[in-house]
């Protein structure tokens, strides 16, 4: 009778696939961030109170924390924050570039445009407003900060991600909407120390996208044809947030 409902049952027999990672105080992290940043749980209200006979906990935690969105304002001076993103940026096409096997061999592991376009000859062009998220497998070093960092006897960190020219692809050539990832950075490692920066993930944010850092289970939905869900807390003045994230697919 109601067509928006018929909608929702025919989506709830579609597999959902849970993208992020559970928030605790042990969330995954990039290691710039303060040691304490994130409290997360801390009972404020508790049990027994005459006042009243509930539980009220407090979460603290960075923008930047577990599975999270930038907005452009992270690395943007000049750049908008998270309410200039609505309810109509949360939902997208997604496409998944699977790099996992080039990566297992190499963890300084760039995409390149030839991967993308390998990806296109097979199904399809990216559509324009799509999320493109790029399968590493690297979730699976989680929760092992020191494997989800990469980190080497030297101390560096290693892992693999975006080379600046398939991230320009992306938006320049089939205007996707946002992009994401498993890894604590946009950009590869290697090509981090290359150019001296964040490249891939300032050009990102300074062109006015969005990202989704620290994505999971990449590997058990198609690569092409599922729905991305984004959600996070409706803050004013943000630059990051967790997110809770999800994808629907047959």
């Amino acid at each position: 009778m109601y067509g928006l409902w018929e909608e929702l049952k025919n989506l709830k027999e579609k597999k959902w696939v849970e993208l992020s990672h559970l928030m605790n105080n042990e969330s995954p992290y990039w290691s710039g961030i303060p040691e304490g940043a994130a409290e997360l749980g801390n009972v404020l209200f508790d049990w027994g109170n005459p006042m009243l006979e509930c539980r009220i906990q407090q979460f603290k935690f960075p923008g930047q924390y577990g599975t999270h969105i930038d907005f452009p304002a992270h690395f943007d001076k000049n750049g908008v924050f998270a309410e200039s993103f609505t309810m109509h940026d949360a939902a997208f096409p997604l496409c998944v570039i699977d790099i996992s096997e080039k990566a297992k061999a190499d963890c300084h592991y760039a995409v390149t445009v030839e991967d993308i376009k390998e990806y296109e000859a097979e199904y399809g062009e990216i559509p324009e407003g799509a999320f493109v998220a790029l399968r590493t497998d690297w979730y699976k070093n989680w929760p092992d900060m020191n494997k989800m960092s990469g980190i080497a006897e030297d101390g560096s960190e290693n892992f693999p991600g975006w080379s600046l020219p398939a991230i320009r692809y992306i938006y320049e050539e089939r205007k996707a909407a946002a992009s994401g990832h498993e890894t604590l950075d946009t950009d590869a490692s290697a090509e981090t120390v290359k150019m001296g920066d964040l490249a891939c993930e300032r050009y990102v944010l300074e062109s006015g996208h969005i990202q989704i850092e620290v994505l999971k289970n990449l590997d058990q939905i198609p690569a092409a044809g599922a729905i991305l869900f984004a959600s996070w807390p409706n803050f004013e003045g943000a630059n990051g947030l967790p997110c809770r994230v999800f994808a629907i697919c047959d």
